[in-house]
């Protein structure tokens, strides 16, 4: 649906299924970072239990104990060996909460700090470590539990905007920083 409504002239929009595999992500995720280099990569994945948009703030490293698809699991039960236990997003998920939430668009849109140690949270805490924290996340609840497509796919277009403003005006901040 995203596809469908893109993101503007200015946003070269690349939209990838990710297979729920732990192998396929640890090879495809960083593939993807080193073919086109992007200002920000933000992942989508359903979830079950949701029953909101959630924008979720970390990747956790260690706890990954669910089979894939492929019935694997990391013998480790780790994304990155001797990684840090949780990686931020360098976006500010709770500005980009508010600044949604504003906008009064009919999707209620919330903030968590667990994506749930099964292959949501092992692709983000896999693409966090590539891009040292210049990706996202948001888990959907599934198709007409409660939303549409339609308004799905206008939330994350209205939630990847501001995140990219918001990426926009940190960046401003630190560079300005920078020149002091």
């Amino acid at each position: 649906e995203l596809e469908k409504l893109g993101l503007g002239d200015d946003v070269d929009l690349h939209v990838y299924e990710v297979p729920v595999e732990y192998q396929t992500v640890q090879r495809l995720i960083p593939a993807l970072w080193k073919k086109h280099s992007p200002q920000l990569v933000v992942h989508v994945g359903v979830s079950g239990m949701a029953t909101t948009v959630t924008l979720e703030k970390c990747g956790h490293n260690v706890g990954y104990k669910g089979l894939d698809n492929c019935r694997f699991c990391p013998g480790s039960q780790c994304c990155v060996e001797g990684g840090p236990e949780c990686i931020d997003s360098i976006i500010d998920m709770d500005a980009v909460c508010r600044r949604v939430s504003a906008l009064g668009l009919d999707v209620t849109v919330t903030i968590s700090k667990d994506a749930g140690r099964y292959l949501c949270d092992f692709t983000y805490y896999t693409s966090l470590y590539q891009s040292r924290g210049r990706s996202a996340f948001i888990h959907v609840p599934p198709l007409g539990k409660p939303y549409s497509a339609e308004q799905l796919g206008r939330a994350l277009q209205a939630i990847i905007e501001e995140m990219l403003d918001v990426l926009e005006h940190s960046e401003d901040k630190i560079n300005c920083q920078h020149e002091h």
